[in-house]
């Protein structure tokens, strides 16, 4: 059964589902291979978006980051429980509501967290510069259009 879009789209052909899901591997693999040259043990996905978080956003609180990506609570305490452990998180009491917790990065979280943006500036410059100025712009017109939804 076919799907109607907005105006006159339809539904992608299995060939173009095939070459997606192709360019998506590959773009995972090679984003991947980043992580793989570090030395120490790569952090999980989650772990590494409340890392990238608290980096923009030091001395917010739990519930910030779990607004912010959308994941419950207690995922998020999780999340910082295993970033404290490795050194790359501090939990800080704020002397106005001492239940509440202000979360900022150690300076191993911060290198961390800056290796992490050098890493994906590397690999937008990687995508980007392949493409002509139109295209680029196209691409990131069509990528923000999937992603928020802005027609």
């Amino acid at each position: 059964m076919e799907t109607r879009y907005a105006g006159c789209m339809s539904d992608p052909t299995p060939e173009q589902l095939a070459a997606l899901g192709d360019a998506f591997e590959a773009f995972a693999r090679r984003y991947k291979l980043a992580d793989a040259l570090r030395t120490e043990r790569p952090l999980n996905e989650l772990d590494k978006a409340v890392l990238l978080y608290i980096a923009d956003h030091a001395g917010c609180g739990p519930s910030d980051v779990a607004r912010f990506l959308a994941a419950p609570a207690t995922t998020v305490s999780s999340a910082a429980n295993r970033l404290v452990k490795r050194g790359f998180l501090k939990r800080e009491r704020i002397e106005a509501d001492r239940r509440a917790v202000a979360l900022t990065l150690s300076g191993a979280g911060k290198a961390y967290a800056k290796a992490q943006m050098d890493a994906h500036r590397q690999i937008y410059m990687m995508m980007l510069s392949r493409l002509s100025p139109g295209e680029r712009e196209g691409f990131i017109a069509m990528i923000s259009k999937i992603v928020y939804g802005d027609s």
